[in-house]
């Protein structure tokens, strides 16, 4: 960002100094646009910024991988998720909407009391988030952040764009809150891919230590039997991850503790809302029976 900012302002002077160059300028001005812009549809650059796509190189050598899952919580898919990472023995980090960690708070703390964590995917999972200006993209996290942290008691340390999807607004907020931005090393797109199989075979083909992946409880996608496709795959990748002496754990048990955390501030300019307003303002609605179905944009 440093490097844009002083090609701009090296583009404007040059423009004042040599006017004649200023189609030059203007085509530097315009690529270096094209660069961010293509950096920010492309989740696991690290040309906005630090970006997570595999865990630490020590947690890589013990065989560590994390699997993470996105867009809950599910109160008819989360339950079953959790079951089946017990019966493997494995922990997860969940991406949650701050909204829906509201309306299910039960379910967010079994996720944290069965030894998962909730990590920050903003508050309304928004598919024009990549969008916002740095005002309302400091909203959408800080909230999420807020009621995250009041209704389980533990702060997120990581969070995932909604769709991968950024700009150059959202470094600045994450550095100010005391995020890590984490995208992943492969997804197996099963919000889309109807067949376990193949989703299976994206996570698992030459998958090793210090991978992370991605897989979705919410917006979970079903096969063309009508089966929700998270809870056909997770048993088989998990036993596959075991087979391969790899054991699963969260992003944040790989940090080094031992190191001083910086302390979160409010990212957003003026009164900050309080963790816990945001948690009694958030709604406490019985859990929705429906699934609901795949949806393209929340990949």
């Amino acid at each position: 960002m440093s490097a844009s900012v002083l090609l701009h302002a090296g583009a404007g002077v040059g423009t004042l100094v040599r006017p004649p160059l200023w189609p030059w300028m203007l085509g530097a001005v315009a690529a270096n646009h094209l660069v961010l812009a293509g950096s920010g549809l492309w989740p696991r650059s690290s040309l906005l910024g630090p970006n997570w796509t595999s865990l630490p190189a020590d947690a890589a050598a013990r065989g560590e991988v994390a699997v993470t899952i996105d867009d809950g919580p599910e109160p008819a898919v989360t339950p079953r998720v959790l079951d089946l990472l017990d019966e493997h023995q494995a922990k997860a980090t969940f991406f949650c909407i701050g909204e829906r960690v509201g309306r299910y708070r039960e379910l967010a703390h079994e996720i944290v009391q069965r030894g998962h964590s909730i990590e920050n995917h903003s508050e309304r999972h928004l598919g024009y988030f990549s969008t916002l200006g740095p005002r309302r993209m400091a909203d959408e996290i800080q909230r999420a952040q807020d009621s995250i942290s009041a209704i389980t008691g533990v702060v997120p340390m990581f969070f995932r764009a909604p769709a991968g999807l950024r700009n150059p607004f959202l470094d600045p907020v994450l550095n100010r809150l005391a995020l890590r931005l984490a995208s992943w090393t492969r997804r197996g797109f099963d919000t889309l891919n109807r067949e376990a199989d193949k989703v299976l075979g994206i996570l698992t083909r030459g998958v090793r230590g210090g991978d992370i992946l991605l897989l979705h409880d919410g917006h979970a996608g079903r096969t063309s039997s009508g089966s929700l496709l998270i809870l056909e795959v997770l048993p088989r990748l998990l036993e596959v991850l075991h087979c391969s002496g790899l054991q699963p754990v969260t992003l944040r048990s790989t940090l080094d503790m031992t190191l001083p955390a910086a302390a979160p501030v409010s990212a957003v300019p003026g009164p900050a809302t309080s963790a816990a307003s945001a948690a009694s303002a958030a709604p406490a609605a019985a859990a929705d029976p429906a699934i609901p179905g795949p949806a393209a944009p929340n990949e």
